[in-house]
């Protein structure tokens, strides 16, 4: 899968880490840790595998935008690929956070430029992924211009001091106060409930 180094054992220490850093199990630490290295035996997780194994999960729509997005949410240490401890948490929060840690999650990736806030070509950019991603029935231009038009919306009505751009508090608060809008801003959420199914005869 384009992986760069070798690691056949988890070491103690990452365990310890995963113990306290996840819910997780140290059983089912262990069996993610298989599985992640049958798919990715060297370790880490490209961009371009982390793209295809997303793909899977969005038959119907162009995952491609939308992945390059969640892939550096889910990169932490801006390594350019993704190691287990990143990509187990990740999957901890998306599958089993709660909703604050899930939005904490979402604003790393709307936060494309990860200066602290998010502006409305920012915002632009996450809604027309979106709705890539989930294949919107309309035609590209007008699926581009209905985009644009509720990420516009969107960010008005979470702008709440007019400043031009959203702060973490306010996107949090903006989502929290709107279901719809929670559902719709946490689409990486529907890759940890997906990869957890595939895992759920070893849940505890």
């Amino acid at each position: 899968m384009g992986c760069t180094s070798s690691k056949h054992e988890l070491s103690p220490e990452d365990l310890c880490f995963l113990k306290t850093h996840t819910t997780y199990s140290e059983k089912k630490i262990k069996s993610w840790y298989k599985g992640f290295m049958r798919d990715c035996p060297t370790g880490e997780l490209t961009r371009e595998s982390f793209i295809q194994i997303y793909k899977q999960f969005f038959p119907k729509g162009r995952a491609e935008n939308f992945c390059e997005h969640v892939f550096r949410a889910f990169d932490s240490d801006n390594s350019g690929k993704i190691d287990f401890k990143e990509f187990l948490q990740a999957i901890n929060i998306t599958s089993q956070g709660t909703p604050d840690r899930k939005l904490e999650m979402a604003f790393r990736m709307y936060d494309c430029n990860g200066d602290g806030s998010i502006d409305e070509t920012e915002m632009r950019r996450i809604i027309s992924a979106i709705y890539e991603l989930i294949g919107e029935d309309t035609e590209q231009p007008e699926r581009q211009i209905e985009a644009d038009e509720r990420a516009m919306n969107i960010f008005r009505m979470m702008d709440k001091n007019s400043d031009g751009v959203l702060s973490r508090e306010e996107f949090v608060d903006g989502c929290l106060n709107d279901e719809q809008l929670y559902q719709l801003l946490t689409q990486s959420s529907r890759f940890g409930d997906n990869t957890r199914g595939s895992q759920s005869s070893l849940d505890d």
